[in-house]
């Protein structure tokens, strides 16, 4: 992958607006101690403590309580925020996504997503992580600070890593690195009304998928039993990490047979998994949980897969998983079209969940699927200061609207370009 932020800061000079400011800075390390007092805090593991008091300092959270319970010196916080009548709610967690790694799908330039070839296991998406997006903090604003970026294309297109929505460059940006290895599963759908030879090319296709990824799992594990190999390959060092723990693996699948066949593999090489798509994942919920097998969903704003089931199968899976006892995430693949992902989690809440467990869908589920958990995901002394305060609920479209976030204690820049071109065109036509 190449890092394109040059192309897009020079593309964009090209076509913004006259007078249009670019992406906010970065904010600097938490200055001074805060404590905000009064706000409906929604700690993300099904919590709410009404009347809150949430400080932190230096980046982390040492104060997650009561406010009518405790008692503190006039001089412990250097900065108390008044945020009665508001909430605070943790982060949100993006999975699945291209955030930047896209910015223009109709310019080349900016898209540094997919690597060519199908097997590509040691390709690193956070090489190519482009802070200067004018994407990012279009999707802070609307509560996401935390995301997992995914390379596309191929069959093992490569390793995601956690990144924050803040920063200078990937090397601050990054929160966990080359922490997932990603397979995009064949499909394996026959439909038994093509004609024969048709099916037979299919059946071929599949069988060669399958062959090939078998092969390069295989020597991955031949090579990892090789404490000094003659030539180093890094395609194999990327999928050994698999089998001594240290990574996770992450299979894109949709369909039940898919699924099916993903489970076989990994039995094969004792690995566990987490699914990642999952729309049969409500058909096999069983199965996933016995396996303990964590299920990505992906966006809930959708059609069904197939024309048989219920119009709102899509709606209902997340309660199905979580009576299962599945763990599952929510998530909005993509890269703008991230900043809807408080609304799918909100979906959830009307089809099933309550609205502390579809808020836990996009925060500590999340977390616990990343692995980062002990520094993310919800309101808990000694984790990362990673917070939003918003005017209303954050899962509701109409009258969610985040008015402070923070980083790491960092107090972060809410300005955006669409913000920007409101206040142009609402000036234009006298609309203030």
């Amino acid at each position: 992958m190449q890092v394109v932020a040059c192309a897009v800061a020079s593309l964009f000079a090209l076509v913004a607006p006259a007078g249009h400011a670019q992406r906010p800075a970065p904010a600097p390390s938490q200055p001074y101690s805060i404590l905000l007092m009064g706000a409906t805090a929604h700690t993300g593991d099904g919590k709410v403590i009404e009347n809150s008091a949430i400080g932190f300092r230096e980046g982390k959270l040492d104060l997650v309580a009561d406010a009518r319970v405790i008692r503190l010196r006039s001089n412990a916080y250097d900065t108390i925020i008044d945020v009665n009548g508001k909430h605070v709610y943790p982060g949100l967690i993006a999975m699945n996504t291209m955030i930047g790694l896209n910015e223009l799908n109709l310019v080349r330039a900016t898209r540094d997503y997919r690597e060519t070839g199908r097997l590509n296991p040691s390709v690193r998406s956070l090489i190519a992580y482009d802070t200067d997006s004018r994407i990012i903090p279009t999707l802070r604003v609307n509560g996401v600070l935390l995301a997992q970026v995914v390379p596309q294309g191929g069959m093992v297109p490569g390793l995601s890593s956690v990144m924050r929505l803040d920063a200078w460059n990937w090397e601050d940006a990054v929160m966990a690195e080359d922490a997932g290895l990603h397979i995009h599963w064949p499909a394996m759908h026959v439909n038994r009304q093509e004609e024969e030879k048709k099916k037979e090319e299919r059946l071929e296709r599949i069988e060669n998928d399958l062959e090939e990824l078998h092969r390069l799992f295989d020597e991955a594990l031949a090579y990892s039993g090789n404490p000094a190999p003659a030539t180093r390959n890094l395609h194999l060092e990327a999928i050994h990490e698999l089998f001594d723990g240290n990574r996770k693996l992450f299979i894109h699948a949709q369909r039940a047979g898919q699924i099916r066949a993903a489970m076989r593999f990994c039995d094969r090489y004792a690995l566990p998994f987490v699914l990642v798509g999952g729309r049969d994942a409500w058909r096999l919920a069983g199965e996933l949980k016995a396996r303990n097998i964590p299920v990505v969903l992906g966006k809930t704003h959708g059609l069904p897969l197939r024309r048989d089931e219920d119009i709102d199968m899509v709606y209902k899976t997340p309660a199905l998983l979580r009576d299962a006892g599945v763990l599952f995430s929510t998530s909005v693949a993509g890269f703008w079209q991230v900043r809807n992902l408080s609304y799918n989690a909100g979906t959830n809440a009307a089809y099933g969940l309550t609205g502390e467990e579809a808020l836990e869908c996009v925060t500590l589920s999340a977390a616990r699927i990343l692995g980062v958990a002990d520094r993310a995901g919800s309101l808990e002394l000694g984790k990362d200061a990673t917070l939003l305060v918003t005017g209303g609920d954050l899962l509701d479209m109409r009258d969610s609207e985040v008015e402070r976030a923070f980083i790491e204690g960092r107090a972060i820049n809410l300005d955006n370009m669409q913000k920007d071109l409101d206040k142009m065109y609402r000036q234009k036509y006298g609309l203030d």
